[in-house]
């Protein structure tokens, strides 16, 4: 009888155990939308990127986002064909199908050789955390086909004897390759103008690869087209387009080939490029007859 009555209480106690854990489960798991919640979504559905990307958003908050959204994932390898199908069933019913290739068990992960022949460019002159920033901003992968990190351009750099980026000599007398902020401090100008006389031609810089870093080239010359007041007679890119009778693109062009003298007035309210212009400018616009005509 004793051993009974041990075995019952020992069953109400489990019972009681399965209970309190299933009152738990159901208290975690989300209440179903209501119709006017399930209206509210479909209304502001489109506001769902612009709530996933929103800096206000936190990673765990975008994690539930996802996971609301999606119903179930299944994953099926065949090693034979080397392939791996992706199915992801969204909540609403939509799927969205994925297929990868799958590494041969012991074959080498290897990164390909135009983003190993990239990293050794970008060493001479960049440090690890910017290769892996210019690296990550075009897409490439390291050979198990994970993001760029730090640490894995270095472990990439030591594993192919590639140096580490060392300080820059000067291309010349006078003359140094500076970074956009190293730019702005010895001329002078906001970071703004910096990319403005890039793209006008102004003044001269060279980009390893594609999102990689400016590095703008400084001599004495660019330092004393940077000054306080023009020489006489200099006009505005306006005007001296106007007295040459070309567009502004043109005299742009012809600065940057240093076809016309320009320099670039950096205060006050008259600041900003001023052309030198000749009764005659040879080689400005593009027939004798237009020459002949300006004389």
């Amino acid at each position: 009888m004793r051993t009974l009555e041990a075995e019952w209480e020992q069953r109400l106690q489990q019972v009681g155990n399965a209970e309190r854990t299933l009152a738990a489960v159901r208290a975690r798991r989300p209440q179903p939308l209501n119709e006017q919640e399930i209206a509210w979504c479909r209304h502001f559905g489109a506001d769902l990127r612009a709530a996933f990307d929103a800096p206000t958003t936190t990673d765990r908050d975008r994690k539930l986002l996802i996971r609301a959204m999606i119903t179930e994932i299944q994953l099926v390898i065949e090693r034979e064909q080397q392939r791996a199908r992706l199915r992801i069933v969204w909540e609403g019913g939509a799927i969205t199908e994925h297929e990868i290739t799958v590494r041969p068990a012991g074959s080498q992960m290897r990164t390909d050789e135009d983003t190993l022949a990239l990293v050794r460019r970008l060493a001479v002159d960049h440090p690890d955390r910017e290769i892996a920033g210019i690296l990550a901003r075009q897409g490439r992968l390291t050979g198990a086909g994970n993001p760029f990190t730090v640490h894995r351009v270095r472990s990439l750099r030591h594993h192919h004897d590639i140096p580490a980026a060392t300080v820059k000599t000067d291309p010349g007398p006078g003359e140094a390759f500076v970074t956009v902020a190293g730019a702005t401090a010895q001329l002078g100008v906001s970071t703004a103008t910096v990319h403005r006389w890039l793209r006008e031609g102004f003044i001269t810089g060279r980009q390893v690869t594609p999102g990689a870093a400016w590095q703008i080239l400084i001599t004495d010359e660019l330092r004393d087209r940077v000054c306080q007041t023009a020489p006489d007679g200099w006009l505005a890119l306006q005007d001296a387009a106007t007295v040459l009778g070309v567009a502004r693109q043109t005299v742009l062009h012809k600065v940057q080939r240093g076809e016309i003298p320009a320099v670039y007035v950096q205060h006050g309210k008259r600041k900003g490029l001023r052309i030198q212009v000749k009764p005659v400018q040879t080689g400005l616009f593009d027939n004798n007859d237009q020459q002949e005509a300006q004389c």
